[in-house]
């Protein structure tokens, strides 16, 4: 049974007197557990359709489901609640507080998930523990490496243990090594919690590489799906 999926789902946008089609009936479903790379040039939907997975944007049409229940009657507060504690996302700019520390910023996320004190604090420590950065729990991003703030992002994103990481162009800014340190991580996390990863990514090899099933965008539409795609070796 599918985790997320999506049916028949399209995304209309008017300029002015024109209708820009971001989402053309798209339809996907995706397994527990399982790394779904979505690939496309330019203008293809990836990002549409990751903002759709993540409840930030609906679609003029179609339905999106999790758990095999709709997404589309939930309230603005029920939204809110699929958001911070079904999916968590990550984009290629990492979007971190620059004034806060990388615990603080974990810890606030902790925070809009409900959790308080030094619990919270001990789940920060832990979140980026594992992701390699036990020694820099008092570092602002501007004295982190990319690939360093871009797991500062991944702790925050899993803070309130999500089932579904959706990822926007995660290595977007990182170097080939750093790219790959990252996938492997997410990969891991993939294995050893039953984690489900949707990533937009423009690297066919990495994808390649790491996930179990590429997804390929054209005009809106699913063009392709390629099934099975792991290189051998990779497991």
């Amino acid at each position: 049974m599918s985790l997320l999926e999506t049916k028949e789902i399209s995304k209309i946008y008017r300029m002015g007197s024109t209708e820009v089609a971001a989402l053309d009936r798209v339809s996907l479903a995706v397994a527990a557990g399982e790394f779904v790379g979505i690939q496309g040039t330019s203008g293809s939907g990836k990002s549409t359709l990751l903002n759709m997975l993540g409840g930030l944007d609906q679609p003029t049409s179609g339905e999106v489901l999790f758990d095999s229940k709709s997404l589309t009657p939930f309230s603005k507060k029920e939204m809110a609640r699929y958001r911070r504690r079904s999916v968590g996302m990550i984009f290629q700019n990492f979007n971190l507080i620059p004034a806060m520390t990388a615990a603080e910023n974990v810890s606030l996320a902790l925070a809009f998930g409900g959790m308080r004190g030094k619990q919270r604090d001990e789940r920060a420590e832990e979140l980026l523990e594992r992701v390699g950065l036990k020694e820099r729990l008092t570092h602002r991003p501007s004295e982190l490496s990319c690939g360093e703030q871009q797991r500062v992002a991944i702790a925050r994103a899993l803070a309130n243990r999500p089932r579904v990481l959706l990822a926007d162009e995660p290595t977007g800014n990182l170097d080939s090594t750093r790219a790959e340190e990252l996938l492997t991580l997410l990969r891991q996390m993939v294995e050893s919690d039953g984690l489900t990863i949707l990533m937009v990514t423009h690297d066919r090899e990495l994808a390649s590489q790491f996930a179990d099933r590429i997804v390929m965008m054209k005009d809106g539409k699913i063009i392709e799906q390629d099934t099975g795609h792991r290189t051998q070796g990779s497991e």
